[in-house]
């Protein structure tokens, strides 16, 4: 029975020493993996590190854009509204013109009734001077 024992716990420790081989290749696979990702979360913080840098230059070069923009549009404020008054300058004077434009035919119209008053007036004397001739 003695042998028993013997060859039972050598049956154990040959089964703890597979389990402990096996165990340990699976740690070291599992130590592969990690090593693997913690190479890649390295190169991925590289990357994220240039990705970062060209994204501040990029919003850097869009905020000097968009403020040249801001004053180039102030500095076309200022022209249209030049524009603006150079138009009600302009529709002023067309306002003058048409004002102008009524004055002279208002008193063309005075000048034309003057003129053939005076017309009938001096046929009335012409006709009068014709009759005193006789």
């Amino acid at each position: 029975m003695e042998n028993l024992l013997y060859i039972a716990a050598i049956i154990v420790a040959i089964a703890f020493a597979v389990l402990v081989i096996y165990l340990a290749k699976t740690l070291k696979a599992t130590q592969r993996t990690l090593n693997n990702v913690a190479d890649t979360v390295e190169d991925l913080e590289k990357q994220l590190q240039g990705i970062t840098t060209e994204t501040t230059a990029l919003l850097n070069k869009t905020n000097r854009l968009a403020d040249d923009v801001n004053q180039k549009s102030s500095k076309l404020n200022g022209l249209f509204e030049g524009v603006k008054g150079i138009g009600e300058t302009v529709k002023d004077f067309n306002q003058s013109l048409k004002k102008i434009s009524a004055k002279v035919a208002d008193s063309s119209n005075l000048d034309q009734e003057k003129a053939s008053q005076a017309v009938k007036w001096g046929s009335a004397i012409m006709d009068l001077w014709k009759k005193k001739k006789k």
